[in-house]
């Protein structure tokens, strides 16, 4: 999409908004909207052109949040925070973003479908009726959602086994001594064993041996 066809808003140091579009100052509050209209927008810092767009949504998401309805529980928000810094982190967000993109389609392919059954014995369709529809539809809305994230969770799980066994490929010529499941490990916790020293032939044990005393002889008068 070209830059010129994005909605332009700038941030001045005062904290306020300005629309380039209208040449008006707006609100937070407008800039939700444009999210619930498929706006196409971004924030700029008007001094250095900084884009400021993720930090605006977090402000809303932040309200939202506070405002009685959370979306997120504070277990989820945990887990969200364990993964910054971890070596999944890109793959995490590119899975919320997957899923979210499939709950979308679920969503629209199902609200598509129940709009042409119900239009044809001609119920009304405004927001308020479709909201209480789907509260009732909310089970098996929950049901469908419920049995995409056992898929997902199946796929992901496959996805991990296959990266692990590629691994285990990658690294099987490196002598990574004592790690297991490789070849040579010495097992997990198991510390290596000191070889013991080759034996020595007979001949020369014999050789080798600190000197015995020699028998003592019996004298013929003690035989005697």
């Amino acid at each position: 999409m070209a830059s010129s066809s994005i909605r332009l808003i700038k941030k001045y140091p005062n904290r306020r908004l300005y629309d380039t579009r209208t040449s008006a100052y707006i609100t937070l509050a407008d800039v939700k909207q444009l999210v619930l209209d498929n706006e196409v927008f971004k924030v700029a810092d008007a001094k250095t052109d900084e884009d400021l767009t993720r930090s605006i949504l977090l402000q809303i998401i932040l309200e939202e949040e506070a405002g009685g309805s959370p979306l997120f529980s504070a277990q989820m928000l945990s887990q969200i925070i364990r993964f910054y810094g971890d070596a999944m982190q890109g793959m995490m967000g590119a899975y919320l973003e997957k899923t979210m993109q499939a709950f979308l389609e679920i969503q629209g392919k199902f609200q598509e479908q129940s709009k042409a059954f119900y239009d044809g014995r001609g119920l009304p369709t405004n927001p308020e009726l479709w909201t209480q529809f789907m509260q009732v539809q909310a089970p098996m809305v929950q049901g469908m959602m419920s049995h995409y994230i056992d898929q997902s969770k199946n796929l992901f799980v496959q996805m991990q086994e296959q990266m692990q066994q590629q691994a285990r490929t990658m690294f099987q010529g490196f002598p990574f001594g004592g790690m297991p499941g490789m070849p040579g490990g010495s097992g997990a916790g198991v510390p290596p064993q000191t070889p013991e020293p080759p034996a020595a032939p007979a001949a020369q044990a014999r050789s080798e041996a600190p000197d015995e005393p020699a028998p003592a002889r019996t004298s013929t008068r003690q035989r005697k």
